[in-house]
């Protein structure tokens, strides 16, 4: 990315910052480093001062789900155009913000969608036949042979996923395969996988269940979804499993379903609010509770899902910063480009407010020049433009790009050449 001064050919690019948080795979690392990127690599999130100091002159920044990109943190970037976020979610960064200042957000909604599918499967394994708390009681020196009724086959039992997308589909194969009957609920038309069935209703689903496990995203709607209403709903004896989001159960009301024993056992993944960092930080009403599985996090966090998500967004983020492709973004339009084919050319990369009359200022500002292709998508209130110039001695690239970012309606202009 560079802004040539004044005529072509343009000079070469200068070396584009990127800072990597949270220890991201180094697969994506080496993709970036390859593409020519000079990085910063931390193995952990940042604090907000720091955060704010690190942030001022990169490029584009790289994290997973603890570092919070808020307004706050974004105003003080004066260079940022690409934000990768490593992991499923994009909760942590405020999109909004990022959209109407020039920062496109990139993510991996589904590389580790196998990974949490397993873990899935593991758990109602553990909880059917309460591993966890045996395992307990044999660190403590207690034999505790439980035999007969308290302890089940998950053969024939019936798997409710609430949430049928990328995890909650493969979640059903691999429960299907493994002799389980599964019903699925989603807001959306799915189609089912295998002998799924698809739930009447929520209550249908929560009603005729032996396990129910969770796969819907964060939104206002699916706060609390799961709460002392739900609960009482599931069988007496169900089981509960969350590997979504922290929101979507009401964890007061899980504890007292399972202290109660309405509830057989549950296995949360993820929590309302989560700490900062490693250590004797963390607490829940969830603690010693019977037959719950509780873990930090990791649905995702195999070496294979982390080193799948590192090479798709490190791939986004190249082809993004050298190209202007904007192909995953969540908060852009989704513009598919080719590198710029001639050295004669130069792509200008537009971002404005959606509004009427802006193309017909830029194209004024363009009118000399032979546009050899050009490309305008929009998403809400942002537009995205991508024009190739074909220069010449006597073409003022700067000129013409200072005009661009004296527009009123525009948020952000660079060159690609």
């Amino acid at each position: 990315m560079t802004t040539p001064s004044a005529t072509a050919p343009a000079p070469a690019a200068p070396k584009l910052k990127i800072l990597l948080l949270e220890g991201v795979s180094q697969t994506g690392v080496e993709i970036l480093r390859d593409a020519g990127y000079e990085i910063e690599y931390q193995l952990k999130a940042l604090p907000e001062d720091q955060l704010k100091l690190k942030i001022r002159d990169v490029h584009a920044v790289g994290l997973r789900s603890k570092t919070m990109l808020t307004a706050e943190v974004l105003k003080e970037a004066k260079n940022l155009v690409a934000i990768g976020c490593f992991c499923i979610g994009t909760n942590q960064v405020n999109l909004e913000y990022a959209a109407t200042h020039g920062m496109t957000v990139f993510n991996s909604p589904f590389s580790n969608s196998r990974s949490v599918a397993e873990l899935v499967i593991a758990e109602i394994i553990a909880l059917a036949r309460q591993v966890t708390d045996r395992n307990t009681e044999m660190h403590n020196g207690v034999w505790n042979r439980v035999v007969g009724s308290a302890t089940h086959e998950i053969k024939g039992k019936q798997l409710g996923i609430i949430g049928y997308g990328h995890i909650g589909s493969q979640l059903s194969v691999l429960a299907e395969s493994m002799g389980m009957v599964v019903k699925f609920f989603d807001v959306n038309q799915r189609f089912p996988l295998g002998t799924a069935i698809p739930a009447k209703s929520l209550e249908d689903l929560l009603k005729t269940s032996d396990f129910v496990s969770l796969h819907v995203p964060e939104t206002p709607e699916t706060k609390n979804m799961i709460n002392a209403k739900e609960i009482g709903l599931m069988k007496k004896g169900a089981y509960l499993i969350n590997a979504s989001r922290g929101t979507v159960v009401d964890i007061p009301a899980l504890s007292q379903g399972l202290k109660s024993g309405h509830l057989a056992g549950a296995a949360v993944d993820v929590f309302p609010v989560e700490p900062f960092a490693n250590g004797k930080n963390f607490d829940s009403p969830l603690k010693g509770s019977p037959n719950t599985i509780l873990s930090p996090h990791i649905g995702g966090s195999t070496e294979e899902a982390q080193s799948a998500i590192g090479v798709e967004v490190a791939t986004a983020l190249v082809k993004f910063l050298s190209t202007g492709m904007t192909l995953g973004s969540v908060n852009y339009p989704e513009i598919d480009l080719r590198p710029v084919q001639s050295k004669k050319t130069v792509r200008i990369i537009n971002v404005h407010h959606n509004v009427p009359g802006v193309l017909k200022q830029v194209n004024k500002l363009l009118s000399d020049c032979n546009i050899e292709k050009q490309i305008c998508d929009s998403k809400g209130s942002i537009a995205y433009l991508a024009a190739d110039l074909e220069i010449n001695p006597d073409t003022n690239i700067q000129s013409i790009v200072n005009g661009i970012r004296a527009m009123p309606e525009n948020i952000m202009t660079r060159i690609i050449v």
